[in-house]
C-alpha cells in the first residue's frame, strides 16, 4: 500500500463545523441529568434525603443506589483475570453505579437528578441532603502499605490487591538467581524513581445520552468510547440484561487515550432513568467534574538494579514496583502494572536474567487505568534511566553502552528473558540514524555556546521497545448496502477512531487491494448493531489487528466472489480471476465488476436462490508486535530560575510498514507532547489528610502549551513485522514511551554531578533549581 500523504477524509467535516461530538446531537424531548458526588474521600453514608430535591422546579426524578438495586444493576467493575504469587487472583471489589453504604473517593457518584433543564438539575442537586460519617482516608501507595493503615476492603488485607512476580518460578528460584548475579557483578546501577499520577484531560470530557424503547425493551446509549463492542458487553453485564437489548453508538470523540474504553458508574443510572421517565436523558461532564470522575493514570514507585560485568555488559535486571490502583480496580489497572510492565523488558538489550516484582494496593483515590502507553512509558523510563546510570558508573558513553548491549540483528528472531519474541528490528542502525539526525556529534559546541549565555545545556537519549497489540482478536466487515447514496462498499469496524485517521487509511487500503475507486468506499464505526468483534482502539493495535481482519475479509470476499462470478459469467469457478476491480474469465474479455456482482448477488439472495450475498465478515487473531525507536532531546536550563526549555527533539521510530507517513508523524508528535507534559509539568496531587484533589483544575494542574513543545524532527527506520499481513507495528504510544527518559536524561546531563540524575518527574523549576544549587555549590 502506498504511504503517500493524501488528504485525511476525516478533516473536512470537522473544519466545517459538522462534527458529531456528544453535545452536537440533541434529541427531541431529551431531559438532563446531573450527578451528586461525594465531597469526601472516605465516608459512611448515614442517610440520603431526596425530598427537597425531588420537589424542586423542573425535577422529574432523583435516583439513588436503591433504584439501581431495584433495576437489577450490579457492579460495573471489569477486569481480565490476573494471578499473582501462588496463583492468588487479583482482588476485584464491587464498584456500584451509585454509592451504597460508603464512598471511597472524592467525586464518587451518590445520586442522579433528572430535570427538564441542566440548570434545574444542578439547582436540585444542591437541595439533596446526604449525611456522611467521615472516615480516615488512605492516600498514596506507601501509606496504604503501612501496617497501621485503615483497610478499605476486608477481602484485601493490608490494602493489597495483588502481589505479583515475573517470570514465575518455583519457590522464587528465579529471584534468587537474579539476586546472586547482582551480588556477584562487577558494578550495579541502581535507581529509584516515581511515575507520578496523571489526569488524562481529554479535550472533550465524557458525556452520554440514554434512551429506551418500551416496544422492543431495548436501550440505546450514545456515548464517547474507544470501541462499542467492549462497552456493550460490560454495560449489559452491569445492567443484568442480554447484550441484544443494548445498542451503543459512538460518533466523533474529542480525545480518549485509553480513558474512554471502559464502563463508568454514570452510564447505568442514565439508562435506568431513560426507562423510568420515558424520555432520553442527557448528561455532559463539566471539566471540574472530569477531574474527580475520569479514570486517572500512572502512580507507580519504581526501583531498578542493573548488574554489569567489567566490560559494561548487562548481566541481570531486578525491578520492584508499588502501584496505586485507587479505590476500585480500574479496567485492566492491574494488568498495566504487571504484564504490561514486564513485557517491555529488557527493551532492546540482551539481559539474560530478569526479576520483576509488583505490589498493587488500594487507596482512596480515583482508579488508575489505561492512559497513552499504559505501562510501557513506566517500564522504558525505569530501564533507560538505569542504562544512563550505568553509563555514569562505568564511564562508558551513553550511546556506546547501549550499542554494546543491543540485541544484534543477526540474533533476531530473539526470545527475551521475559518470553517475548522479537520478530524484527535493527537496533544499531536505528540508533545511528537518530544520532545523525540529532547532530549528536556537534553537541559539545552547542553546550559551549549555551554556557556563554549562562545556560546549562544537556543532551539525553532513550532507546525504546514496547509491545503493541495485547488482545489479538479483531473483526471487520465488508458490506454492500446497495441503496447507500454515499458509498457502494462499507468497511465496518468495531474499533473506534478518536483522531487517529482510521477511515483515511483503511478505506484507501480496501480500495487499493480491490482495485476500485476510493470514493466508492466508506468506513463505518461506532455502532454495536454492526456486530463486529473488537477489543477497542487501545495499545497501538488497530492498524495491525483491524488491518489483518480487513485483509482476511478481502481474501474471503474474492474467494466468495469467484463462485458467484462463475455463475454470473457461466464459467467454471476455477476459471475466474480477480483483477482491477472485476472478476473475469481467464483468457477472455468476459468480466463483471465487483460492485455489479454485489448487486446481482443481493438480488439472488432476495429471490431465495442463494443464502448470502457478497457481504463478508472476518475475524483475525494477530500476534503482538514490538515497535521500537530511539529519541534524542536537548534542554537548556536557567540555573537562576530552574526553568527547563526543551530546545530540540529528535525521534526515529520503527513502526514496521508505514501506511501513511503523515499519520505516523502526527502520532509521534502528540505522544512526545504528552510525554513532555509528564516529564516537566503534570502531577495529580491529593491532600494526604483529607483526600481532596489539590490539583482539581487547570489553575493547579499544568498541561503543556504550544511554546513548551519544540519542533520535533521525525524519521523512520522500519523493519516490517513478520507476524501480520501488512507488516505493520504500532506507533500511537511510541512518542510518550520514549519522551520521559529522553527529557529526564537530558536534564541529568545538563546538571553537573549526580544531583540531576536523582530528579523525579515532574522536573519543575523548583526541583531543578534545588538540583542546580546542590551541583554548583560543590
Amino acid at each position: 500500500m502506498s504511504a503517500k500523504n493524501p488528504i485525511r477524509i476525516e478533516d473536512e467535516p470537522l473544519l466545517r463545523g459538522r462534527g458529531r461530538f456528544i453535545e452536537d446531537a440533541p434529541v427531541d424531548g431529551q431531559v438532563f441529568g446531573v450527578f451528586a458526588r461525594s465531597p469526601h474521600a472516605h465516608a459512611r453514608i448515614v442517610s440520603i434525603d431526596i425530598e427537597a430535591a425531588r420537589g424542586a422546579p423542573g425535577v422529574l426524578a432523583v435516583l439513588t443506589a436503591a433504584d439501581m438495586r431495584a433495576a437489577g444493576v450490579g457492579t460495573i467493575s471489569w477486569h481480565p483475570p490476573v494471578k499473582g504469587r501462588d496463583g492468588a487472583a487479583v482482588i476485584e471489589p464491587p464498584r456500584p453505579a451509585l454509592a451504597e453504604d460508603r464512598v471511597l473517593h472524592v467525586g464518587q457518584p451518590v445520586a442522579l437528578v433528572i430535570a427538564t433543564s441542566a440548570a434545574a438539575a444542578h439547582d436540585a442537586v444542591e437541595a439533596l441532603v446526604v449525611d456522611y460519617e467521615v472516615l480516615e482516608a488512605v492516600i498514596g501507595a506507601a501509606r496504604a502499605s503501612a501496617p497501621d493503615a485503615p483497610v478499605l476492603w476486608p477481602q484485601a488485607p493490608g490494602n493489597l490487591a495483588l502481589d505479583w512476580s515475573f517470570p514465575p518460578s518455583a519457590e522464587d528460584a528465579n529471584a534468587r538467581e537474579v539476586g546472586e548475579a547482582i551480588a556477584a557483578a562487577a558494578q550495579v546501577a541502581h535507581v529509584s524513581h516515581v511515575s507520578q499520577r496523571l489526569v488524562v484531560a481529554s479535550i472533550e470530557p465524557r458525556g452520554a445520552t440514554a434512551s429506551y424503547d418500551p416496544a422492543s425493551g431495548r436501550y440505546t446509549l450514545r456515548v464517547c468510547s474507544q470501541g462499542v463492542p467492549v462497552l456493550r458487553e460490560t454495560l449489559a453485564s452491569a445492567m443484568g440484561i442480554d447484550r441484544g437489548r443494548l445498542r451503543i453508538i459512538t460518533e466523533d470523540v474529542g480525545g480518549a487515550f485509553g480513558m474512554k474504553v471502559s464502563p463508568y458508574p454514570e452510564y447505568p443510572p442514565l439508562l435506568v432513568a431513560a426507562r423510568l421517565i420515558g424520555r432520553p436523558v442527557h448528561w455532559m461532564s463539566s471539566r471540574s467534574e472530569a477531574f474527580v470522575s475520569d479514570n486517572q493514570a500512572r502512580d507507580w514507585q519504581l526501583e531498578g538494579e542493573l548488574a554489569l560485568d567489567c566490560e559494561g555488559n548487562f548481566l541481570a535486571l531486578r525491578v520492584r514496583s508499588l502501584a496505586d490502583l485507587g479505590a476500585f480496580l480500574g479496567p485492566v489497572g492491574a494488568t498495566i502494572a504487571t504484564n504490561n510492565l514486564a513485557r517491555c523488558l529488557p527493551g532492546m538489550y540482551r539481559i539474560p536474567r530478569i526479576d520483576v516484582s509488583v505490589r498493587c494496593v488500594f487507596t482512596n483515590t480515583l482508579p488508575t487505568a489505561p492512559y497513552r502507553g499504559a505501562g510501557r512509558p513506566e517500564a522504558n523510563y525505569l530501564l533507560e534511566r538505569l542504562v544512563e546510570e550505568a553509563a555514569r558508573l562505568t564511564g562508558i558513553a551513553p550511546d556506546e553502552i547501549r550499542r554494546r548491549n543491543f540485541v544484534p540483528p543477526s540474533a533476531i528472531p530473539y526470545t527475551t528473558a521475559s518470553g517475548s519474541i522479537y520478530d524484527s528490528g535493527d537496533f544499531p542502525a536505528l540508533l545511528d540514524k537518530a544520532l545523525a539526525l540529532a547532530d549528536y556529534a556537534g553537541f559539545a559546541a552547542r553546550r559551549r555556546e549555551a554556557e556563554r549565555r549562562g545556560k546549562l545545556r544537556g543532551i539525553g537519549l532513550s532507546c525504546l521497545l514496547e509491545h503493541a497489540g495485547g488482545m489479538p482478536k479483531e473483526g471487520a466487515a465488508l458490506l454492500f448496502p446497495g441503496d447507500a447514496a454515499d458509498a457502494a462498499l462499507v468497511v465496518a469496524l468495531g474499533a473506534q477512531a478518536t483522531g487517529q485517521g482510521h477511515a483515511s487509511v483503511l478505506t484507501r487500503l480496501v480500495a487499493e487491494r480491490l482495485g476500485i475507486d476510493p470514493q466508492a468506499v466508506r468506513c463505518a464505526q461506532g455502532d454495536s448493531d454492526h456486530e463486529v468483534t473488537s477489543s477497542s482502539s487501545v495499545g497501538s493495535r488497530t492498524m495491525m489487528t483491524a488491518g489483518s481482519a480487513i485483509t482476511g475479509a478481502i481474501d474471503a470476499l474474492i474467494a466468495k466472489g469467484r463462485r458467484l462470478a462463475g455463475d454470473a459469467l457461466e464459467a467454471a469457478h476455477a476459471d475466474i480471476e480477480y483483477r482491477d476491480g472485476a472478476f473475469a474469465v481467464v483468457g477472455t474479455d468476459r468480466t463483471i465488476a465487483l460492485l455489479d456482482l454485489a448487486q446481482v448477488a443481493q438480488a439472488r439472495k432476495e429471490n431465495g436462490e442463494i443464502d448470502e450475498g457478497l457481504d463478508t465478515r472476518f475475524t483475525a487473531e494477530t500476534p503482538m508486535t514490538y515497535p521500537n525507536g530511539c529519541h534524542v532531546a536537548e534542554v537548556e536550563i536557567d540555573p537562576d530560575t530552574g526553568v527547563v526549555d526543551v530546545v530540540t527533539y529528535t525521534a526515529v521510530d520503527d513502526c514496521g510498514c508505514t501506511l501513511d507517513h503523515r499519520l505516523v508523524e502526527g502520532q509521534v508528535h502528540g505522544g512526545v507532547a504528552q510525554g513532555l507534559g509528564q516529564a516537566l509539568l503534570e502531577h495529580a496531587v491529593y491532600d494526604e489528610d483529607s483526600g481532596q484533589l489539590v490539583t482539581g483544575s487547570f489553575l493547579d494542574y499544568c498541561l503543556p502549551r504550544a511554546d513548551d513543545v519544540p519542533r520535533i524532527a521525525t524519521a523512520e527506520h522500519n523493519s516490517p513485522a513478520t507476524t501480520n499481513p501488512l507488516g505493520v507495528k504500532g506507533v500511537g504510544e511510541a512518542g510518550t514511551t520514549g519522551a520521559l527518559a529522553t527529557i529526564m536524561n537530558a536534564i541529568a546531563n545538563a546538571i553537573p554531578g549526580p544531583a540531576g540524575a536523582r530528579l523525579d518527574m515532574p522536573a519543575t523549576p523548583e526541583k531543578v533549581w534545588v538540583a542546580c544549587r546542590e551541583s554548583l555549590s560543590k
